[in-house]
């Protein structure tokens, strides 16, 4: 059975999502990042980069949650694209565009909305614009195609669909969803999926700190503490 070590962010919650889709039993093992569980050495034995997710699939770890999509895509054949280059390439591009575009600048903006020590009107700035020019690509290209390789739901809508559920947060505002019609069409379209209420139950039965205290501020940004910041 696989271990999924998780917690109710962005990326593992995609990493669920799939693991629903496929079907495959799982374990899940939480890891609660506010009680810096993610330093503790038997995780960090599973993922030296003390980040969820990670999963332990019999003698193979993986982790960051895209390499686990892809991990997962390819050992089941499911949730990919027709065989081929040319859509190997598409996949491999969107799916590193996720991994390296919206979801490193949608941290970043929730980080400098919700969680900076002081006014960082600069930053705030940078990764608003940012975030928006990113999810205004994906959205003109899910108003020509259903999904974003086409006609086939695939693992980079999965990956998407993780993010997108953040983007109120990271915009700071209740309603930006609806600036990207065509990703909330598809972020609604996947939130219906038996999949997706799987990961909500998940997501019900496991309960994970949300006090913001001394203890959080230290385990979620270390750096803080260096600069003497509270």
């Amino acid at each position: 059975m696989i271990k999924f070590f998780f917690n109710l962010s962005p990326n593992p919650m995609k990493v669920a999502l799939l693991l629903e889709e496929l079907g495959l039993p799982y374990e899940p093992v939480p890891v609660d990042p506010r009680k810096g569980q993610q330093f503790d050495p038997e995780y960090l034995s599973v993922n030296p980069n003390a980040k969820v997710p990670a999963i332990v699939d019999g003698e193979t770890t993986v982790f960051d949650s895209n390499a686990i999509l892809l991990y997962l895509g390819e050992k089941t054949g499911r949730f990919l694209p027709e065989a081929g280059e040319s859509q190997r390439g598409k996949l491999l591009s969107w799916l590193m565009f996720v991994a390296t575009g919206i979801g490193p600048y949608s941290g970043q903006a929730v980080h400098f909305h919700h969680f900076a020590p002081q006014p960082q009107d600069y930053a705030i700035n940078r990764y608003d614009f940012e975030v928006e020019r990113h999810y205004k690509i994906v959205d003109e290209r899910l108003g020509r195609q259903p999904y974003m390789l086409g006609s086939q739901y695939t693992i980079v809508d999965m990956a998407l669909w993780g993010w997108a559920r953040l983007i109120p947060r990271a915009l700071d505002d209740e309603q930006a969803l609806g600036r990207f019609p065509n990703v909330k069409r598809l972020h609604d379209e996947i939130y219906s999926r038996p999949a997706a209420q799987g990961v909500e139950r998940l997501s019900e039965q496991y309960h994970f700190k949300l006090e913001w205290d001394e203890e959080a501020r230290r385990n979620m940004f270390p750096q803080l503490a260096r600069l003497g910041l509270k």
